[in-house]
């Protein structure tokens, strides 16, 4: 449930990344004093890992004031993992951040300040129209794979994949309920949906450094990036929500959902109606809060939650 202590959240997700949470956290330090910690929260979620992840990050990053650690029970898939920290942050804003900090931390207040106007703001590693990498066979392959996004997912973003995303929390909540896929194409999807809802992305040209040490297998992760990407258009996303009269109580919904131990929703609130949009599964717990408040338990559509104002709860 969000609440006014926290502004942003810091979502980390990372499978086998002992060997490199420690350096990420020393690039991290780069960017603490331009933000308030009091006020700012760190989640990792740790994707199943079979190596210590999860002690790492404890050690790591459990000194700052505001943390969370989870340890999914089995290796899900980042996409997964970003959905979940998304549904656990409380900021107004969220960063997605890889766990290694290749993308310069020192470029969060800048992420911060464009989602003062935009819903989106990723990180782009873009220079005159093209990403470089160490390797010249990667630099050709991320040209390739950036093709084959705009062809399937629709979108003008050119760093669709640059690990630092930044996110208005009322959207961020909404792609992640809508989002489907749980592997490395979910970043595409984002976009995808993004472009379906009417969100503006406002990219910022962020520094990194070409970290290695990544438990990335390039060849299977391409062909599920692949396969995902194909699956974007044929996907029906349909979602169970609660309908209510526009001027609905976001305060009144946010109690009716911790009664029905909901967590990680958006209101989307349009000019005449206004729809609590629930995780796939969560019908039931719908149930209860259309019973509590007098809503009404449906299905919407892409279409229907276009340019709507979303709020999370």
């Amino acid at each position: 449930m969000t609440t006014l202590s926290i502004d942003l959240s810091i979502v980390i997700p990372a499978y086998n990344e002992s060997a490199r949470l420690a350096d990420g956290f020393e690039r991290f330090r780069r960017a603490e004093a331009q933000l308030d910690m009091t006020r700012t929260e760190v989640i990792v979620i740790d994707d199943g890992s079979s190596d210590d992840t999860l002690r790492v990050a404890h050690a790591v990053y459990g000194h700052l004031p505001e943390t969370l650690f989870v340890q999914q029970p089995e290796n899900l898939g980042k996409g997964a993992a970003v959905r979940l920290g998304i549904a656990l942050s409380r900021g107004a804003n969220v960063i997605v951040a890889d766990a290694d900090m290749a993308i310069d931390p020192v470029h969060f207040p800048e992420i911060v300040s464009a989602l003062a106007t935009s819903p989106l703001a990723p990180g782009s590693r873009t220079s005159n129209g093209r990403i470089s990498y160490e390797s010249a066979l990667r630099t050709v392959a991320g040209g390739v794979f950036h093709q084959l996004v705009r062809h399937y997912a629709k979108t003008s973003v050119r760093d669709t994949q640059c690990g630092c995303k930044g996110f208005q929390l009322g959207p961020a909540r909404l792609l992640a309920l809508l989002g489907m896929i749980d592997g490395f194409a979910y970043d595409a999807e984002i976009f995808f949906l993004a472009e379906q809802l009417g969100l503006a992305v406002h990219p910022v040209p962020v520094e990194w450094d070409d970290v290695s040490g990544s438990s990335v297998k390039v060849s299977r992760v391409s062909i599920n990036m692949l396969s995902g990407l194909r699956s974007l258009r044929k996907t029906t996303y349909e979602n169970p929500v609660v309908a209510f009269t526009n001027d609905v109580n976001r305060d009144e919904v946010t109690r009716a959902a911790r009664d029905a131990r909901a967590q990680g929703l958006v209101i989307a609130r349009g000019a005449h109606d206004a729809l609590l949009v629930l995780s796939r599964d969560g019908a039931l717990a719908g149930l209860s809060i259309a019973e509590q408040l007098g809503g009404t338990l449906r299905t919407t559509n892409l279409e229907e939650l276009k340019d709507r104002r979303y709020e999370a709860v």
